[in-house]
C-alpha cells in the first residue's frame, strides 16, 4: 500500500497549528488514515505547546458566525460544513442568545467557545456552551481541546476521502506513545489557573481527576462524523482469575462497570466513578455497532486493555473509529 503525503498548509487547515502542521509533515508520510490518526493525538497531546493550542483554536469562527474570517480558506468552507445543520436550524433570537453567549464565554476563558458541531443544532449547541460556562479554566481548556482533535479527526477523513481507507480492523497506540494526561493538566493549570483550596477541613477528600479515568468516543469514518446512538459498556477482568490470554475468552469471569450510550458529540456518558487511583488490570470496553450498523460486518466490537500498577494514575482514553466494514482503535489522552 503505497503512503498518502500532504504538505503544511493542508494539516494546517485540518488543526491550525502550525506546530501540529509541521510535526505532522515530518512524522509521515502515512500509509492510512488511521496511522495518521493516531499520530495526530499524539502530536495534538504531547508536543503541541499551550501557544499551538490557542493558535488552533483561534482559527475557528465563532459558533454561528460566517467562517469567512478563518485563516485558512479550506478551513473556512469545512468550517462552513460543519455549521450547516446549526445554520439550518438556528433563529433570530437563538443566534441573538448565543452572540452574547460566545461574548461571555471569551471573556471568561479567552479563547473561542468550541464545539465538534457537525449534524448538531444550534439549541444543542447553546445548551452545551451554557453547560460548560460554569467550568473551570483549567476544565474547560482540556474540553477545548478534546474538541479540537474530534474536528481534527474529522478533517483528516476529509482528506484522506478519495484514498483507500485503512482494512485493518485494529490498531494500537503503545503506551509510550501518550504522556500522562494527569501531568498534561498538571502543567496547563500553571498557564490558566491556581490551586482550589477549602476552608472545610473536615469535608469530604476531593479527587484531583475531573474525569473518569477511563473514556470513549465513537467516530463515523464513513459518514464523517460523531457516530450517535451507540451502547457502550465498560467491563474489568475479575482479578482473583488468572488473565485471560489468546484462545481462552474465560467470559464469565468480566465484572460490570457501567454503560452509556454516546450522544449526539459520539461520546459515552460516564462510564465508571470518579477516582484518583484505577484499579490495575484488564478491561473491556464493548460497543453494540450491529444496531448503529444493522448492515454492516461487526454485530458488536470489544476492545480488551491493560491497566499497569505504574499507570493507575493516568487517563485512558480509548474512542472507536468505525465503518460498516473495518474499525480502528488507540489509546488517547
Amino acid at each position: 500500500m503505497s503512503s498518502t503525503k500532504f504538505g503544511k498548509n493542508e494539516f494546517i487547515a485540518c488543526c491550525g497549528s502550525t506546530k501540529f502542521a509541521e510535526q505532522m509533515v515530518a512524522d509521515g508520510p502515512f500509509l492510512t488514515y488511521n496511522e495518521a490518526v493516531i499520530a495526530a493525538n499524539n502530536i495534538w497531546f504531547n508536543k503541541v505547546d499551550v501557544n499551538g493550542w490557542l493558535e488552533a483554536f483561534a482559527a475557528h469562527p465563532q459558533i454561528g458566525q460566517n467562517s469567512s474570517a478563518a485563516a485558512h480558506k479550506t478551513s473556512a468552507n469545512w468550517s462552513k460544513g460543519e455549521q450547516s445543520t446549526a445554520r439550518a436550524t438556528a433563529t433570530d433570537s437563538t443566534l441573538q442568545e448565543l452572540h452574547e453567549w460566545n461574548f461571555r464565554y471569551m471573556q471568561k476563558f479567552g479563547f473561542v467557545f468550541l464545539i465538534c458541531a457537525s449534524g448538531r443544532t444550534t439549541p444543542e449547541i447553546l445548551s452545551e456552551l451554557k453547560r460548560r460556562f460554569s467550568n473551570r479554566p483549567i476544565v474547560e481548556f482540556e474540553n477545548a481541546a478534546q474538541e479540537q482533535m474530534k474536528i481534527t479527526e474529522l478533517r483528516l477523513q476529509k482528506l484522506f476521502s478519495n484514498k483507500e481507507v485503512s482494512t485493518s480492523t485494529q490498531v494500537q497506540a503503545t503506551a509510550s506513545d501518550v504522556t500522562k494526561a494527569d501531568d498534561r493538566l498538571t502543567i496547563l493549570g500553571g498557564h490558566l489557573t491556581t490551586p482550589l483550596t477549602t476552608s472545610d477541613a473536615k469535608s469530604s477528600p476531593i479527587t484531583t481527576r475531573v474525569r473518569p479515568p477511563i473514556t470513549t468516543h465513537v467516530l463515523d469514518v464513513a459518514q464523517g462524523c460523531p457516530a450517535a446512538g451507540i451502547e457502550v459498556m465498560l467491563e474489568m477482568y475479575h482479578t482473583n482469575k488468572v488473565v485471560p490470554v489468546f484462545g481462552n475468552a474465560e467470559k464469565d469471569n468480566w465484572i460490570f462497570h457501567g454503560s452509556s450510550t454516546t450522544d449526539k458529540d459520539g461520546r459515552s456518558g460516564q462510564l465508571m466513578k470518579v477516582v484518583d487511583d484505577l484499579s490495575p488490570g484488564l478491561y473491556r470496553i464493548s460497543f453494540n455497532t450491529g444496531k448503529y450498523n444493522p448492515h454492516g460486518f461487526f454485530p458488536f466490537v470489544s476492545v480488551v486493555f491493560v491497566v499497569k500498577e505504574s499507570q493507575k494514575n493516568e487517563h485512558f482514553h480509548v474512542p472507536l473509529l468505525l465503518s460498516p466494514f473495518s474499525f480502528s482503535t488507540y489509546r488517547g489522552s
